[in-house]
């Protein structure tokens, strides 16, 4: 198994998943609010559909040696969301997914650990470019991935049959926006 890197921001911590966290991730995941664009059934999920999601990321990470981290907030402790790498089997290309719960939405957060992740995959996993699949309706991630300097490439139709939109952030334009600059200022600081 490849061992989960833990990576810092200014506010945040991303880390591996741990078995205190499943509660977070439950009540977020079976929230209709919150699931409607992250799920590929659209909707909060029963309690049982949501186990199988919580155990994906570290099933991830054995398997393709990237996958999710958890989202803690540095100030509280709290499990806040997860960002991370993904490409399941038929997606249209290597993926950095954000979410955060509810209640942490609106602080940056996405933008800040997005950033990480971003820097994270293209000096380990020698990424240059990654997606942002974005359901049409979900305007703030289309404002998380704008301020990474990403840009709208294109349209997918899920294996569901739903709709998305196709961000690309590449490599040299990421480097050109604030979120980089503030991570990279970010990592300096950290001892």
């Amino acid at each position: 198994m490849t061992e989960i890197p833990t990576l810092h921001s200014e506010r945040l911590i991303l880390r591996a998943q741990r078995p205190d966290d499943s509660e977070a991730l439950l009540a977020a995941l079976t929230d209709d609010d919150f699931s409607r664009f992250i799920t590929r059934e659209g909707r909060g999920l029963s309690p049982e559909e949501a186990s199988y999601e919580i155990a994906a990321a570290p099933e991830s990470w054995a398997a393709r040696g990237y996958g999710q981290f958890i989202v803690e907030e540095r100030s509280s402790g709290a499990p806040v969301g997860q960002i991370g790498p993904c490409e399941p089997e038929g997606w249209p290309d290597f993926e950095i997914a954000y979410a955060i719960f509810p209640p942490h939405q609106g602080k940056g957060y996405a933008v800040e650990g997005a950033a990480a992740t971003l820097i994270w995959a293209h000096e380990t996993l020698g990424r240059n470019h990654v997606i942002h699949l974005i359901d049409p309706r979900n305007v703030a991630s289309e404002h998380v991935a704008a301020a990474l300097g990403g840009e709208l490439t294109g349209h997918w139709s899920t294996p569901l049959g739903g709709k998305t939109r196709i961000w690309t952030t590449r490599w040299a334009r990421f480097v050109e926006t604030a979120a980089y600059h503030r991570q990279v200022a970010a990592a300096a600081e950290r001892p």
